[in-house]
């Protein structure tokens, strides 16, 4: 079989794959608690209807709209309130049922949806009629942006039905990664590998387990909100930004996010950290740590074993996110301080020997991003949140003063 056939049989094998998951997936968002999660993240809801209506004469008034991955079909309504002529809701989940049957009740309320608003219960990929729209509305994102892949059907709404010109909202979205020290976090994840040590449970030896357990826990990022001054540099200049315009699905699917930190702390890196922010008609969701919460949070990535650095130390490296038929990307990433040089994102990993020198200022990583576990911080109130009880040590400066960081 030649290289080419073989790419293509991959493909179709991950196509598969993939869609043996949508009715677990779709399932999952036909499912009111769910729908009522998202409508009641506050920040999410109110940016989109605030973008929708602000852009009404530019975008929305008297225009032809498609909704796609309509869910409870709350920005469909929010287009008709712009003064959309015409909406489709693409939905293809059991949840288009509901909008349409608050379509059939617009003769007693919501009256001012009368007529305005067209559900299609189907995958987008399988939508086989439909008018050319002038603009393209959606919630596409997921945790740490592309996650659940909505973004590839996103994608594919833009290509076949988007007119010349047409607007996306979102139109695009911002990946940021950045180094954290979290000693605490690190230590209760690792007591999870702790069990699979022990050598006498119930007279079971679990300790051959012990490395596929580390494997496992530290390979599950951590979603939840923590504190900006656990991190050790700041993410502003490592970004990668998806042009949903013009971002093709191949490039959607294999994310490479090239990153050089200054170290501003003394202290252990205990992994990457990561959110994103898109942008809505000229507004700036934004999920970072430092910005209002969302029920998208952040991620931290954590190492297994941390990394030292010195306040100052230059870190370098790369974060690479490959789309898996789970709805989600499996991640890699290298880390290295001082002249070590880096590997190819692309080529097979090589763990370095600890006990050569190279080992010493390398770290690989690997993690499942459909693995996801949760964790929430309780960050310490102001007054006691000085950098050394997050195990991080200010630099001193030629007048012996300290550097002014996140923790001022």
């Amino acid at each position: 079989m030649k290289v080419g056939e073989e790419i293509a049989v991959f493909d179709q094998q991950r196509r598969k794959e993939s869609d043996e998951r949508d009715p677990t997936y779709f399932s999952y968002y036909a499912q009111f608690v769910h729908q009522q999660n998202m409508l009641q993240d506050s920040i999410r809801t109110s940016l989109y209807q605030t973008a929708i209506l602000s852009n009404s004469n530019a975008l929305f008034l008297g225009k032809t709209i498609m909704d796609l991955g309509a869910g409870s079909g709350i920005l469909s309504y929010f287009a008709v309130r712009a003064g959309a002529e015409k909406v489709y809701a693409v939905e293809a989940s059991g949840m288009a049922d509901k909008i349409q049957k608050l379509m059939d009740h617009t003769d007693l309320s919501n009256c001012w949806l009368k007529g305005k608003l067209t559900v299609i219960k189907s995958k987008i990929e399988e939508v086989d009629h439909c008018d050319k729209v002038d603009t393209l509305i959606s919630e596409p994102i997921g945790v740490l942006l592309v996650h659940e892949r909505m973004i590839e059907s996103y994608i594919v709404a833009r290509d076949r039905f988007l007119k010349p010109g047409g607007a996306m909202v979102p139109s695009m979205g911002t990946i940021y990664v950045a180094p954290f020290s979290d000693a605490n976090l690190w230590s209760q994840t690792m007591a999870k590998v702790r069990f699979w040590e022990q050598q006498d449970f119930y007279g079971i030896d679990f300790s051959p387990l012990a490395k596929d357990a580390k494997d496992e826990v530290f390979g599950q990022p951590i979603v939840g909100g923590f504190d900006a001054r656990i991190l050790i540099s700041p993410a502003h200049a490592q970004t990668v930004i998806v042009d949903f315009r013009t971002v093709t699905k191949e490039e959607i699917q294999d994310i490479i996010i090239p990153f050089t930190w200054v170290a501003q702390y003394t202290g252990l890196v205990h992994g990457i950290a990561a959110w994103f922010d898109i942008n809505l008609g000229g507004y700036i969701l934004s999920t970072a740590p430092h910005a209002e919460k969302t029920h998208w949070h952040q991620v931290r990535m954590m190492l297994k074993e941390p990394l030292a650095v010195n306040a100052f130390e230059t870190i370098r490296g790369w974060f690479r996110m490959v789309a898996n038929p789970m709805r989600s990307y499996d991640i890699t990433a290298e880390i290295v301080t001082g002249q070590t040089a880096l590997s190819d994102p692309k080529a097979p990993m090589q763990f370095d020997n600890r006990l050569n020198t190279e080992g010493y200022t390398r770290r690989f990583a690997r993690w499942a991003l459909h693995e996801q576990t949760y964790y929430f911080d309780q960050p310490p109130p102001d007054h006691v949140a000085k950098p050394e009880y997050a195990g991080l040590y200010e630099p001193e400066t030629s007048n012996n003063a300290p550097l002014t960081g996140f923790f001022e």
